[in-house]
C-alpha cells in the first residue's frame, strides 16, 4: 500500500515546482484556463486579491497627484509605426483586428466581413495612443506635469502561458506622465519605483531589489527602465513592476509639445510605468507551501475564518450563535485602515474538510469552535504561517483583543522568511568559473536545485549579455540602485563595469 502524502498539494515544490504552482492555483480556487487559449478566468478569491492590490496602489497613486482615466482598447496600426524601437519590440506580441463585423455565408456559417481600412492593434500597451491624446491636452507649461493612470486589460500574444505569470490577456495599471524637464521625468520614474518597492515589501511581504535595467533588457523606446526584482522559492527572479523614463522619444513621435514660460516651443519629457496580475503569481511563489496558498494578512481577501465544530445536532444551534457573536466582535477590531475581515464557514460538511479547504486558500488565521471551547469561552486557533497541526486554545477575549497583533506578526514573519530565503541564495561572484558553477544544476535529477541571485561586476555589453542569456538562460535582472554608482571590473572581460544581479527568471 502506497504511503499517504502528508501534505495537501501534489506534487510538492521539490518534486515538480511548475506543476506545484498550477496545483496551488487550482486548490486555492484562484483562477482557471478559459475556453480561449492562453487566457484565464480569475475567480472570486483570486480577483479579491487583485482588488486589494489595486485598492492600495490606487490610493498611493492618488496621494502623489495622479488621476485615473481610460483609453481605447484598439490602437490604429499607424500609431505603433511612429516609434520604430517600440513597434519592433512589440510586433511579435500584437493581436490584430482586420475586419469590422461577421456575416453568414450561404450555409449559415459566420464569416468575417467588412475589412477595415486600417488594421487595429489590440492594446499591448498604450504609449502610442495616449501620446496622441496628450499632444492635444498639453499646450503650455501650465498644463504640466500631466499625471495620468489607467486600470485596464492588455493583450500580448503568448505561445507558452501560465496562470497569472504569463497569459495572452492580463490586467494591469499603466501610468503615463508628461513633464517639462528630463529631471522631473526621471524623478517621477524613481518615485513610482519606490511606491512599487514599498508596496511589495509592506503589503505583499515580498522583498525586492530596485534597480535599472541594462540596455538589452530595456523597455522598447525607453531611455531608462527601472524595475523591482523578487526571488521566488525556486530561486528564479520575477520582474514584479517597471517604471520607464521615455525621454523625448514618444513626445517627438506623437508631437507632445508645450509653450515654455519664455515663449519657446519645447518637446516634453514622458514616463510610463506599470504592474499587473503577475503580482498574484509572485505572491503565490514567494510564500506558498506544500499545503497550498499562504497569504500575507495585508493582501488577503479575509483575515480570519471561524469554523464551527458541531458533531452533535443538539449543540449545533448554540455553537453557531457563539460563532456569530465572535464574528461580530472580531469585525469590530481595527486592522490597517479598516477592520478585520471574517468568514464564518457554516457549510454542512465535515470539520476536517472545511479546515483543509481554508488552509489551501491561504487564509491567515483559522478559529475552530466546538461545544467544549464554547463552555470554556475559548477559541482553538491555527495560523497559516505555522504548520497545520500547530494550533492552540486561546481565551476568547484575549483572541479578540490581540487579533490585530497576531495578523501583524504573521505579516512580519512572512516578510522575514522571504528575505532570509533571498539572502541565503544570493552570492557575490568573482570569476566566470564561479558564475558557471553557480548556475549549473547540482542535482541532475532536479534541475531546479541551483542558482539564485549572482551579484557581480559586468560591463553591460549587449552582445555579451545576449550570448550569456542564450547559452545559460541567465540574464541581468538589474543594476541595483543601492550600488549604481560603483565601478567594478567585469567578471567576464575585466573591463570597467557595474555591479549587477544575474539570475534565471520568469
Amino acid at each position: 500500500m502506497a504511503k499517504q502524502a502528508n501534505n495537501a498539494i501534489s506534487p510538492t515544490r521539490s518534486e515538480d515546482y511548475p506543476e506545484w504552482y498550477q496545483q496551488v492555483v487550482k486548490a486555492a480556487d484562484l483562477a482557471e484556463n478559459s475556453p480561449v487559449r492562453g487566457c484565464m478566468v480569475i475567480k472570486p478569491w483570486g480577483y479579491a486579491i487583485w482588488e486589494n492590490i489595486q485598492r492600495e496602489l490606487d490610493r498611493r497613486f492618488k496621494e502623489t497627484g495622479h488621476r485615473n482615466a481610460y483609453f481605447p482598447l484598439f490602437i490604429p496600426m499607424s500609431f505603433l509605426q511612429k516609434e520604430a524601437d517600440h513597434v519592433e519590440g512589440f510586433a511579435k506580441e500584437c493581436a490584430v483586428v482586420t475586419h469590422s463585423r461577421l456575416e453568414a455565408d450561404a450555409d449559415g456559417k459566420l464569416q468575417p466581413a467588412g475589412p477595415l481600412e486600417e488594421p487595429l492593434i489590440v492594446r499591448p500597451t498604450s504609449e502610442t495612443i495616449i501620446g496622441e491624446l496628450f499632444s492635444k491636452w498639453v499646450q503650455s507649461y501650465r498644463d504640466l506635469p500631466l499625471l495620468i493612470n489607467q486600470w485596464a486589460n492588455v493583450v500580448r500574444w503568448e505561445m507558452r502561458t501560465r496562470l497569472f505569470l504569463r497569459t495572452t490577456e492580463f490586467l494591469w495599471q499603466e501610468g503615463h506622465t508628461v513633464h517639462a524637464t528630463d529631471q522631473e521625468a526621471i524623478e517621477e520614474t524613481r518615485k513610482i519605483l519606490d511606491i512599487y518597492a514599498d508596496f511589495a515589501e509592506q503589503y505583499m511581504a515580498m522583498p525586492v531589489i530596485t534597480g535599472e535595467k541594462t540596455e538589452a533588457e530595456r523597455f522598447p523606446g525607453a531611455q531608462i527602465t527601472y524595475a523591482i526584482e523578487a526571488m521566488m522559492q525556486d530561486r528564479k527572479a520575477l520582474q514584479a513592476g517597471t517604471s520607464h523614463f521615455l525621454g523625448q522619444n514618444f513626445a517627438k513621435s506623437s508631437q507632445i509639445k508645450y509653450l515654455s514660460s519664455e515663449g519657446q516651443e519645447e518637446y516634453a519629457w514622458t514616463t510610463s510605468w506599470g504592474v499587473s496580475t503577475r503580482l498574484v503569481g509572485g505572491l503565490i511563489m514567494t510564500h506558498s507551501d506544500d499545503d497550498g496558498l499562504v497569504l500575507p494578512p495585508r493582501i488577503a481577501p479575509a483575515h480570519v475564518v471561524i469554523i464551527p465544530v458541531t458533531p452533535k445536532e443538539e449543540s449545533r444551534a448554540a455553537v453557531l450563535d457563539y460563532c456569530r457573536e465572535l464574528k461580530q466582535e472580531l469585525e469590530a477590531q481595527p486592522f490597517l485602515d479598516g477592520r478585520v475581515k471574517v468568514e464564518l464557514d457554516d457549510r454542512d460538511m465535515r470539520g476536517g474538510e472545511k479546515t483543509w479547504s481554508w488552509i489551501k486558500k491561504g487564509i491567515p488565521v483559522r478559529a475552530e469552535v466546538g461545544p467544549r471551547d464554547m463552555e470554556q469561552r475559548a477559541v482553538f486557533v491555527g495560523r497559516r504561517d505555522h504548520g497545520p497541526k500547530e494550533k492552540q486554545a486561546i481565551p476568547r477575549d484575549e483572541f479578540i483583543g490581540t487579533i490585530g497583533a497576531i495578523l501583524d506578526d504573521i505579516q512580519d514573519n512572512l516578510l522575514a522568511r522571504a528575505r532570509a530565503h533571498r539572502d541565503e541564495h544570493s552570492r557575490e561572484i568573482t570569476s566566470e568559473a564561479e558564475f558557471l558553477e553557480f548556475f549549473t544544476p547540482q542535482n541532475k535529477e532536479d534541475p531546479e536545485i541551483h542558482g539564485g541571485f549572482a551579484i557581480m561586476g559586468f560591463c553591460c555589453d549587449p552582445e555579451l549579455e545576449e550570448r550569456i542569456a542564450k547559452e545559460h538562460k541567465v540574464t541581468v535582472r538589474c543594476i541595483p540602485i543601492a550600488t549604481e554608482n560603483e565601478e567594478v571590473p567585469c567578471v567576464f572581460t575585466g573591463k570597467p563595469g557595474k555591479r549587477v544581479v544575474f539570475a534565471k527568471s520568469y
